[in-house]
């Protein structure tokens, strides 16, 4: 307003010293040492946040900058995205409801509960289904985790919660991992899991499977866990009119995201891909 008004009308008027407000203005037009390095590392922040699609919050950004080197505190890098407005997704209580555990199908043991962490690839699987609103009715996606890197394996969609849907993702694990020993396959209780076909699958291939307690989620946390990353960081953003608009966002999310770039606090904040291979080698 200073085009309009005297500065010392102005300065009256908002009850600051004449001298407080040029020496603002000149901090403002010669930033310090400091003031151009929060300048800098917020270009860096913005870009980082940018490329984990607006879902990294402070302790993410801090480990990534930590990968390229740089060392700076949590509390500096949580202050200058507050006063850029970036911000993370956090994480709110999550639980779907797509297990029908009344059957007369086999039920497996929970072998999950007393195996060992697994200690490479393709030692330990878990699966679980969830769903997703579109404005064509529900989409119905199955996958399945490795345990040792939590990558995304194998998954389908359909628009049927049915035994071909996870049928379909164990065969696309099988053609991507093409696993070699002996591999435990955990699961909730479900009918798509517990039916004949579907164990017969497992058999053929050698893996022993493995089944959750009776209404108990956490015996499935890391899948379950998956699920509530991809409903905050994907799912709860958007809006999906048709299926297909659907199926491209998630196998986008999968692949070109969770599975190759997003940081992991379980893997030292490492990708599962980059996990996998910097452990493997």
């Amino acid at each position: 307003m200073k085009g309009d008004y005297s500065i010392l009308a102005l300065c009256a008027a908002l009850q600051v010293s004449p001298s407080g407000y040029y020496q603002w203005a000149q901090r403002a037009a010669n930033p310090g040492p400091r003031a151009r390095a929060d300048q800098a590392l917020g270009t860096v922040i913005g870009t980082i946040h940018a490329r984990s699609r607006q879902t990294y919050g402070s302790p993410r950004i801090q480990m990534e900058l930590r990968h390229q080197g740089r060392q700076h505190g949590r509390n500096r890098i949580a202050r200058l995205m507050r006063q850029t407005g970036l911000s993370g997704r956090q994480k709110g209580r999550y639980r779907v409801q797509t297990t029908d555990s009344h059957h007369d199908h086999p039920i497996a043991p929970n072998r999950l509960a007393q195996a060992p962490a697994p200690t490479a690839p393709n030692q330990i699987w878990v699966a679980d289904i969830t769903y997703i609103a579109t404005g064509e009715g529900w989409l119905y996606l199955a996958g399945i985790l490795d345990l040792y890197s939590r990558k995304l394996v194998g998954w389908a969609m359909s628009e049927w919660i049915d035994t071909p849907l996870v049928l379909s993702a164990l065969a696309l694990a099988q053609r991507q991992r093409q696993p070699a020993g002996p591999l435990l396959f955990h699961t909730d209780r479900g009918v798509q899991y517990a039916a004949a076909d579907f164990r017969a699958a497992l058999a053929h291939a050698g893996f022993q499977p493995s089944m959750s307690r009776r209404g108990n989620c956490y015996d499935n946390a890391a899948m379950e866990s998956f699920w509530s990353t991809l409903k905050l960081e994907l799912i709860y953003r958007s809006h999906y009119a048709t299926h297909a608009h659907a199926r491209s966002a998630i196998f986008d999310f999968i692949e070109a995201f969770y599975n190759r770039q997003r940081a992991h606090s379980a893997l030292d904040f490492r990708s599962p891909a980059d996990f996998e291979l910097q452990n493997t080698i």
